[in-house]
């Protein structure tokens, strides 16, 4: 269901469940969380890269575990969303750089899970959606997310008319990164998290990752102070003595 591999401090999660699109159901929802998990733990790691195997970077829920919601109570309809919330803290909340490489369809669940990455990279043939609204579901979770992503105007038409774009159109709206050759995305995704994980910082992309989580909404002075109480911690922190030693000696700093 899940393969992983650690190259060069990158931790690679693929989704190989072709025959079901790689669909979002219990178990593939259960095995991205505890790998994701390992790899968060794991201090030698620096990136995490998510893809896939197969026609679909992931196609949104399970056709046979919707069946079975159907007549799921509240409270279990409840703790199932609780269960792929979870999920997206991880990335979102993860003090680690997270990338998605998609190449194929990413719909719904499947959409939420490559557009909350730090970066997404994408094939011309893949397509993006939150097409929840067709079958009378809300794109609840992934909203919340979204909303510190992309523009208002953007998130109501994604949302509300459920439509699926293209990569190039999911660039232009800066939903995704950028746009590449099937031949060449792997290649860019990996030098990319490469290039990352040897210029910068760990301890820095956490800090940043958490601002830009606490910013939005902040009235002027409460980010001011969030800002400057950041910098005061960075300042005391390891990989910050590291850089400033480093500069002052003219030396290359090795993350």
């Amino acid at each position: 269901m899940l393969e992983t591999q650690i190259n060069n401090r990158i931790g690679y999660i693929t989704l190989n469940n072709p025959e079901k699109r790689n669909a979002l159901g219990p178990d593939m929802v259960k095995a991205l969380k505890e790998a994701i998990g390992l790899f968060l733990n794991d201090a030698e790691i620096r990136v995490i890269v998510l893809r896939a195997k197969g026609p679909a970077f992931c196609s949104g829920a399970d056709l046979g575990y919707l069946s079975q919601i159907r007549d799921f109570s509240y409270q279990e309809n409840v703790a199932d969303s609780q269960s792929l919330r979870a999920l997206f803290d991880k990335i979102y909340h993860g003090n680690k750089i997270f990338i998605s490489e998609v190449n194929g369809p990413a719909l719904a669940g499947g959409c939420g899970l490559a557009t909350i990455c730090d970066f997404c990279f994408a094939t011309p043939e893949s397509s993006f959606g939150y097409t929840e609204a067709r079958i009378g579901f809300v794109p609840a979770l992934v909203m919340v997310y979204l909303r510190h992503r992309i523009s208002g105007n953007h998130l109501r038409d994604l949302l509300l008319t459920a439509r699926i774009l293209k990569a190039d159109e999911a660039a232009e709206i800066q939903l995704i990164n950028k746009v590449l050759p099937l031949g060449e995305l792997s290649a860019h995704v990996e030098a990319f998290a490469e290039n990352v994980a040897n210029t910068t910082s760990g301890s820095s992309a956490s800090y940043i990752k958490s601002l830009l989580r606490q910013l939005p909404g902040l009235p002027l002075n409460e980010a001011l102070d969030l800002a400057a109480e950041t910098n005061a911690a960075a300042r005391k922190s390891e990989d910050c003595i590291k850089g400033i030693d480093a500069f002052l000696n003219k030396e290359k700093i090795q993350w």
